[in-house]
């Protein structure tokens, strides 16, 4: 039955993972901004690692063995010093497409990092728990770096319309 849960888990994962990779994959194909279309492909890349991870614990759980858990704590390449850029947030309108996209992206990545804490914090086993953390972990990366890009398209939406409060 503990098996059960966890290929449920995992089944879960996959699909939220499938669903971000989607949405991810439509901004490559729609952003006119190479530097947008640049982190989305960065992004692409990233679901696509969690996908096959993912699916190397379902084959394993599902055939009754036990979690391959990763080394090392998820590499930290989504920091924003390495996408957030002024060719980004100079190159997007507040209000266009890909402020919009950002900021969905951001919510996914909140929901990921939601979903994961939330089945380590019921997970039945040390090495469940420690699995769905890693996965948080990763995607709270994601997350740091697409709230900075956020913040970023913000002030520069401020300072354009000289938003800031008077001396």
């Amino acid at each position: 039955m503990a098996d059960d849960k966890k290929i449920d888990v995992i089944k879960g994962a996959i699909l939220l993972e499938h669903r971000g990779k989607a949405l991810y994959e439509s901004v490559v194909e729609n952003t006119k901004n190479d530097a947008v279309k640049g982190l989305f492909e960065f992004l692409v890349k990233e679901e696509q690692k969690h996908i096959e991870m993912l699916n190397k614990q379902y084959g394993l759980v599902s055939s009754g063995n036990p979690f391959d858990l990763p080394g090392e704590k998820p590499e930290d390449t989504a920091t924003a010093e390495g996408v957030l850029t002024k060719e980004i947030v100079s190159g997007i309108s507040g209000a266009g497409y890909e402020a919009a996209v950002i900021s969905a992206a951001l919510d996914f990545e909140k929901k990921a990092v939601k979903y994961y804490s939330e089945q380590a914090d019921s997970a039945g086993s040390a090495e469940e728990k420690k699995l769905y953390h890693w996965f948080a972990d990763w995607e709270k990366g994601h997350m740091k770096m697409l709230a900075e890009l956020e913040d970023g398209i913000k002030e520069q939406i401020w300072y354009d319309n000289s938003f800031w409060p008077l001396d």
